[in-house]
């Protein structure tokens, strides 16, 4: 899984850097047919916002999340795409 890290607003430091790769890890264990993902950190006034999108065998994945706190807002965004992955994992299944 190849992850595209970008920061919109905002410097991207090297520890966001590793947190966004760990927290990604996370969501390769439930499904390992994500192919690469683009992941953009933005600032606005007091929101700190990242957003991601997953390119999947069979389709993409989009979710974005805001915090006072960047980490929260990664932590946030992980778990709603992991909750996406996880149905699209068992609509594959269906078929």
């Amino acid at each position: 899984m190849q992850i595209n890290l970008s920061g919109h607003h905002v410097e991207v430091t090297d520890s966001m850097r590793e947190y966004v790769n760990s927290k990604f890890a996370k969501l390769e264990r439930h499904f390992d047919h994500i192919n690469n993902v683009h992941v953009v950190l933005n600032v606005e006034k007091l929101q700190q916002i990242a957003e991601a999108t997953l390119h999947l065998n069979g389709g993409e994945i989009h979710a974005s999340s805001d915090d006072k706190d960047m980490y929260a807002a990664i932590d946030s965004l992980v778990d709603k795409l992991d909750r996406q992955v996880i149905k699209h994992k068992e609509k594959l299944k269906k078929h």
